[in-house]
């Protein structure tokens, strides 16, 4: 019996990995009791970051539900706290749950215009620069998850391709070929390119990121105001950043410089004609549609007319009637993706009730505060780029910001000094936070998407690949913050 069960436990996991969630599972009383819920708290929240970091090894939502649910029973949070912080994070799930599953209704347009231009461009390391600026342009007035779930769209399409090389090898030497991994390494190449393009575009705006947003409101800045303070350092910041991304793909940078199989690129090429040999008058006006649809989404989420979700699920409704998606199994199949993720997103949000309800990061801000000057934007640019690899980057900046709000308030510092600590909380929390998946919700999508394990993108990939974006982009802005703030 205990055989069968610790068998069922965690399903198909690795036994070793069965037993480190169960010592967890077993030491967080121990703890809690022994060193008392702050230890216990931080302790807990390694362990969410190690279930995320094996992700491959099995989808976080179990082991990591069964940490959040340990935290409730010992009153290290409670139901309320939990529900505190969904509701704070509705317009994110709203997005998660519609506009997630809203891009499914676009995809086929968006696969054409994206297949022109991998053929267009044949050297990589230009493919790399267009992804990676196309997609900090964009985020710099949309939002990032909503680009991320159409980069995962456009290489999941592309991951077809793969499927039909694969075929062709198959059968051709009754063995997987080397430009498999090829294949893959390509893919991981280029969704990470688009990933960071995301976080670089997503610093400049006062729309780019919501803790943008938060800070700029909170400061009572307008969307001019926001770019002027915040220009020195998310300007040089982002063009630097940009720069990195051929260099990476010239110098072949361990991780990087993976191409395009020229069977791949022939087999896309030939999918591509058959595909334009069969168009009708129905795929014409279904990619009209589509295309005026996007354009209007575009410019929607541009000037924000309404919450991101509530757009989401007004491109299903409108473009569900206009291409004819009618039944029910077109619908589920549009929210297969976005769902799980969703999940795992509530459960990261009860972790963030624990270090909320804990206190776990106020003795570092008290201790930020303990510094003067210029030392003290740079303790404070630091110590919120280590949380934010850590945690959820727009908590960091939320409880960074309403405790300078606090100082302020009590009159320690001018308001001239309070602008350029709130420039660098906001700077702090989204340039650092590419550092691991937990930073940003986007790259979390990236890691928990059934794009990620297809591509064999798993945590350690991801942090491997961001690496040296990280470390420029780190310095950079330190230097911008040190010299010129």
């Amino acid at each position: 019996m205990r055989s069968l069960i610790f068998s069922q436990f965690l399903g198909h996991s690795p036994s070793w990995y069965k037993c480190v969630i169960l010592v967890f599972l077993l030491v967080n009383p121990l703890l809690y009791f022994a060193a008392g819920p702050f230890v216990a708290g931080w302790v807990l929240l390694l362990e969410f970051i190690f279930t995320l970091s094996l992700a491959l090894r099995c989808y976080p939502v179990p082991p990591g539900g069964l940490l959040a649910l340990e935290a409730l029973i010992l009153g290290m949070t409670t139901p309320a706290g939990v529900y505190r912080e969904i509701d704070a994070n509705l317009p994110t799930l709203l997005l998660l749950i519609f506009m997630v599953a809203g891009i499914y209704y676009i995809k086929d347009v968006i696969f054409v215009v994206f297949t022109r231009l991998f053929l267009s461009i044949k050297k990589k390391y230009l493919l790399s620069l267009a992804f990676c600026i196309v997609s900090a342009s964009l985020s710099a007035f949309l939002d990032a998850l909503t680009l991320m779930a159409v980069i995962i769209a456009v290489c999941f399409n592309f991951y077809a391709v793969f499927h039909k090389t694969a075929a062709v090898y198959t059968q051709e030497t009754g063995a997987e070929h080397e430009d498999f991994e090829e294949f893959r390494g390509f893919m991981r190449n280029i969704v990470m390119h688009g990933a960071i393009g995301t976080a670089l575009g997503g610093t400049i705006t006062l729309v780019g990121e919501p803790q943008n947003l938060m800070i700029g409101t909170m400061m009572n800045w307008s969307f001019i105001e926001f770019f002027a303070h915040c220009s020195v350092v998310s300007i040089p910041v982002a063009l630097i950043g940009t720069a990195v991304c051929p260099l990476l793909e010239i110098v072949k940078f361990p991780g990087f410089g993976y191409q395009l199989p020229e069977k791949a690129r022939t087999i896309l090429a030939r999918e591509a004609e058959r595909q334009a040999k069969q168009v009708t008058d129905q795929t014409r006006f279904i990619f009209a549609t589509q295309i005026i649809v996007g354009i209007l989404l575009i410019l929607a989420l541009g000037f924000h007319v309404a919450e991101i979700g509530l757009l989401g699920i007004t491109l299903i409704v409108v473009l569900s009637t206009f291409i004819g998606k009618t039944k029910e199994h077109d619908f589920a199949e549009a929210f297969n993706h976005a769902m799980p993720f969703v999940c795992l997103i509530i459960i990261f949000f009860a972790i963030l009730a624990v270090v909320h309800d804990q206190h776990l990061v106020t003795p570092l801000i008290r201790w930020v505060f303990t510094f003067n000057g210029t030392e003290q934007m740079l303790m404070l640019y630091f110590v919120n780029g280590a949380l934010s690899c850590m945690s959820d980057n727009v908590f960091i900046a939320s409880v960074f910001i309403n405790e300078l709000e606090k100082a302020f308030t009590a009159g320690m510092f001018s308001r001239e000094w309070y602008e350029k600590l709130a420039v660098i909380v906001n700077m702090g929390t989204n340039i650092p936070a590419v550092a691991t998946p937990n930073g940003q919700a986007a790259f979390l999508f990236l890691l928990t998407s059934s794009l990620a394990p297809l591509i064999h993108l798993s945590y350690m990939t991801m942090v491997r690949l961001a690496l040296p974006y990280t470390i420029v982009m780190i310095i950079t802005g330190a230097f911008c913050v040190y010299f010129f703030l």
